[in-house]
């Protein structure tokens, strides 16, 4: 069965280095189900309405150094320039608590949850 795709995928993370070899891991992992490009990736919230109207991506994934109340600012930004899009936030914390393999666990789990 052919990869389901391709998406368009737009990260918020201040470090775009980690977002970069994260979600090249994920994609790779899961590229027989999925084919996501990693398009880019915005380092600060003021960055992520200018991009997502640029870009038109179909998924956006705030990093987990954002607070909830940030991840909802970021995802309702994403959702008003882009109707549509699937946003999803990782769990504050996660990366410090369980490092970049377990973002990287955490993202394979619930992907097909939020591209569904």
């Amino acid at each position: 069965m052919a990869p389901k795709g391709p998406y368009k995928l737009v990260t918020v993370n201040t470090v775009p280095e980690r977002a970069k070899r994260l979600i090249g891991r994920v994609v790779e992992d899961l590229k027989e189900q999925y084919t996501i490009q990693h398009v880019a990736n915005c380092e600060t919230i003021d960055a992520v309405e200018a991009t997502v109207k640029e870009i038109q991506p179909d998924v956006l994934f705030c990093a987990s150094m954002w607070t909830p109340e940030e991840s909802a600012r970021i995802q309702q930004i994403a959702r008003t320039n882009v109707p549509g899009i699937k946003t999803h936030a990782i769990p504050q914390g996660l990366q410090v608590e369980k490092g970049p393999d377990g973002v990287v666990e955490y993202l394979k789990e619930h992907i097909p949850q939020i591209l569904a």
